[in-house]
């Protein structure tokens, strides 16, 4: 049975903090440019802040980037939900058959208080055994999946039976602006910590892109 980590990749991106800047301030018929040592100036950084403070996110929308993520599927399903300002494309088990692979976490958690309806609490008590029986259910899906494969079973019937911890693909494009409202929401420390793992890679990305408009937005 094929298990690996999740992953994203930057695969393509757009823009800089300058354009970040010249998108403002095309409105007073002005543009900015790089200091000496080709950085934006610390009157353009100042005036990031202020976008992002003040919520005027247009100017954020001008650059952009693209990465390609290997989650699960439940972990998928949860990031999806962000729409506004991206692009998803993802693989479809409706036209490829090969042997899935799948994600086990490092450790399992208990359930949380019973106040609380969502969430994890401490490490389980029994985490080996949850975890073997998980293991071995996931084993038997793959027999049970290329079993359906090879007696000609179309494969947009064969997934189902498929669980949620089978990894998915996908590319996923967004303005700066768009990431910037997913890594706020899905960083947060009530967020599912699988999809923090995934925010947290595509934040890594931005900041290296985008560095002034990235501190600024999840500041």
């Amino acid at each position: 049975m094929k298990i690996s980590p999740m992953s994203v990749e930057l695969i393509d991106h757009m823009g800089t903090d300058l354009s970040v800047v010249n998108a403002a301030r095309v409105s007073m018929a002005k543009e900015s440019e790089l200091d000496a040592e080709g950085i934006i100036t610390y009157k353009d950084a100042k005036l990031i802040g202020y976008l992002s403070e003040h919520n005027h996110w247009t100017p954020f929308g001008h650059a952009f980037a693209t990465f390609r993520i290997k989650a699960p599927i439940f972990v998928a399903r949860q990031l999806v939900k962000h729409q506004v300002g991206l692009c998803w494309n993802e693989v479809s088990r409706r036209y490829v058959d090969e042997e899935p692979e799948f994600w086990f976490p490092d450790g399992w958690r208990s359930r949380p208080d019973g106040s609380i309806k969502q969430g994890s609490g401490g490490i389980h008590p029994n985490e080996e055994g949850v975890g073997d029986v998980a293991y071995l259910t996931c084993m038997e899906t793959v027999k049970t999946y290329s079993y359906l494969i090879d007696e000609g079973v179309a494969p947009e019937q064969a997934r189902m039976i498929l669980p949620l911890n089978t990894h998915t693909e996908w590319i996923w494009s967004g303005s700066l602006a768009a990431w910037g409202r997913v890594c706020k929401l899905r960083i947060d420390s009530h967020a599912q910590q699988e999809t923090r793992e995934i925010a947290e890679k595509i934040s890594d990305e931005m900041t290296v892109l985008f560095p002034v408009s990235w501190s600024a937005l999840m500041s």
